[in-house]
């Protein structure tokens, strides 16, 4: 029943926009106020705050799964409701839930959060901009790029040095849309995913109030790497889904389009093809929905995490290149789908963590780490 309602939500809502915001190259907000009217933003939080109470993990996955078939995966409701919005569910004081997590569930206030800088990716313990406490508020300066919901976020959690003695001695922050000093920067031209809004920002001696500090001093560096194993699994939620959207939509193309009065799909060479596509992403998808579950459970690994990312990005990446070269010509064209499927996809294998770092945590977790041999 939620699959339906939800299928039916991005048909009607989302889709018809698709192509106006990726000509626009962001998304209305209106969008992210409808899915508030449908519930189906932040559906964890409790229900004083206006949410669901719905924690279990494979409500996000579904609704991933149909965005990216039905809807447009530059609408980044799964950043917003799962990736940002526990950051405040989890470390937020009870205050700051009051204050923030209902706009967050209606749409009202869009999430980001901000970590990459030009100098620190996937190595997060290089950030360089910094907080310091001023005594009655923290005074922030700095700069971070990358941002998804760069444009139209309104909560930002940023991540701060706050012990320059320490790799690790970070801490998070809410700022919030209008405080001084806090400007953006330009909407980043990208390969593909068009209507996802990317931004630089910029903190320039921005008071940050006391009361939004996010979780404990210095601790920040502990609290990323907490939330780390359910954004990977996310990513590889969201990966397979996109692989099946363009195995859908290319299936239904090679089964009517003739070349040599013959059907693209009755050459056994593309057969085997979609035999091959069809028996990898089966295989994926068991594996991630055992990962689905172990998270429901509290017992999703970071080495899981990193398998199932790896595999569904490294997937994703195989699956959208067959299929545009099953398209030939057209498949290289945008007013097809799966050319669009193709460039957005190429990001994939960089986000939440780099396929090269993903191979890095599953080494170390089968004793291959040359640290410990120093």
């Amino acid at each position: 029943m939620f699959r339906d309602a939800a299928r039916s939500f991005l048909i009607n809502e989302i889709r018809p926009h698709a192509d106006e915001w990726d000509e626009k190259e962001i998304v209305d907000r209106e969008a992210f106020l409808k899915a508030g009217e449908q519930g189906l933003l932040c559906m964890w939080a409790d229900e004083k705050y206006g949410g669901a109470g719905v924690s279990d993990f494979r409500y996000e996955q579904i609704l991933l799964e149909e965005n990216a078939r039905y809807g447009d995966v530059g609408f980044f409701m799964f950043l917003h409701s799962r990736l940002v919005g526990p950051y405040i569910g989890e470390l937020g004081t009870e205050e700051q839930k009051a204050r923030w997590l209902p706009k967050c569930v209606s749409g009202e206030n869009i999430l980001a959060v901000a970590m990459t800088e030009a100098g620190a990716g996937s190595d997060i313990s290089a950030i360089r901009t910094r907080a310091e406490d001023m005594g009655d508020h923290y005074l922030l300066n700095g700069s971070k790029t990358f941002i998804s919901n760069g444009i139209l976020a309104d909560l930002v959690v940023v991540a701060a040095r706050t012990d320059p003695d320490s790799r690790h001695g970070l801490s998070l922050f809410v700022v919030e849309r209008g405080m001084g000093g806090f400007e953006r920067g330009r909407n980043l031209k990208k390969m593909g995913m068009h209507s996802q809004d990317t931004a630089e920002m910029f903190f320039n001696n921005v008071k940050v109030p006391r009361e939004n500090l996010l979780g404990e001093w210095n601790r920040g560096f502990y609290h990323l790497m907490h939330f780390l194993a359910e954004e990977r699994l996310l990513s590889a939620v969201g990966s397979l889904a996109n692989a099946e959207a363009a195995f859908a939509v290319t299936l239904e193309y090679a089964s009517e389009r003739e070349v040599f009065g013959r059907r693209i799909s009755d050459f056994q060479v593309n057969r085997f093809k979609f035999a091959d596509m069809r028996m990898e992403m089966d295989i994926a998808q068991a594996f991630i929905d055992r990962c689905v579950m172990e998270h429901n459970e509290g017992r999703l690994t970071a080495d899981d995490a990193a398998k199932a990312k790896l595999y569904a990005t490294e997937l994703e990446d195989r699956v959208t290149d067959h299929c545009v070269q099953l398209h030939g010509g057209n498949g290289y064209m945008d007013e097809y789908p799966v050319s669009r499927m193709y460039t957005a996809a190429r990001v994939s294998r960089i986000y939440a963590g780099s396929s090269e770092i993903m191979r890095e945590i599953i080494a170390r977790s089968i004793g291959l780490d040359p640290r410990k041999r120093q």
